[in-house]
């Protein structure tokens, strides 16, 4: 019984120590997708202020869309420490949210193109790069629960909060419309832009958060399914 508990004992440990190699090797990957969506965004930056913009800063382009959290969530997940909640949830947010932010703006290309033909080709490979970050999260995330997405659901509403803020308290230093919430301009995406026909603005405003919890929550369940296949079909193999 000895041996058998001292052979337990090993397997747990090289176990955990194999589970400790992986996410200091997921980390390292999220710091370096971190640090390259960094690098493209100050460049991005740099050109519509003083090649496009001739000086003058845009406020439009401030860096705090749907499409830009993944540069901060990747920064920021290797340094969540021993905070596995945390680092749950962004992992998740990214598998859901920025997967959905990164496909859904192949709907409608008019928003990625720009005068500078690089300018369009880096916002084509930023979309196409957030959603491979975030299937590579989702392929990846084990554990995965309908009770993951919450949290997930909960740094979204939390973005669209700070977004809110940015647009009342910026907007009249120009036009500014973070997460496309700004209640002082009309809702212009596509297909709820068409709702403004029935709906008053604020509550397209609403159906499209809504919407968009919705649309990450159905990525969170093809996450979960793909899963449930992957290790039901390693089980029946077993």
């Amino acid at each position: 019984m000895r041996r058998d508990y001292a052979e337990n004992v090993s397997r747990a440990g090289l176990c955990a120590e194999s589970a400790r190699s992986r996410e200091k090797a997921e980390d390292r990957f999220y710091l370096a997708a971190g640090l390259v969506l960094l690098c493209a965004e100050l460049w991005k930056q740099y050109v519509l202020t003083f090649r496009i913009g001739e000086g003058a800063y845009q406020w439009w382009y401030f860096p705090f869309q749907l499409c830009s959290v993944p540069v901060y969530l990747c920064l920021l997940i290797p340094f969540c420490g021993k905070n596995r909640g945390l680092r749950r949830a962004m992992v998740t947010f990214l598998a859901d949210f920025s997967v959905l932010s990164g496909l859904i703006a192949f709907l409608d290309t008019s928003g990625m193109h720009y005068g500078y033909a690089p300018l369009t080709v880096m916002s084509y490979l930023w979309h196409i790069g957030i959603a491979a970050i975030g299937i590579r999260s989702g392929l990846k995330q084990e554990g995965l629960t309908l009770r993951c997405f919450v949290p997930a659901a909960g740094i979204y509403l939390g973005c669209c909060l700070i977004a809110e803020l940015i647009n009342l308290n910026l907007d009249r230093f120009g036009v500014i419309n973070m997460f496309y919430i700004n209640p002082h301009y009309e809702m212009n995406q596509i297909v709820f832009a068409s709702m403004r026909q029935f709906l008053p603005n604020q509550a397209v405003i609403a159906v499209y958060i809504i919407m968009t919890v919705l649309g990450a929550f159905l990525i969170h369940l093809l996450w979960m399914g793909i899963r449930r296949l992957r290790y039901g079909s390693e089980e029946n193999r077993g």
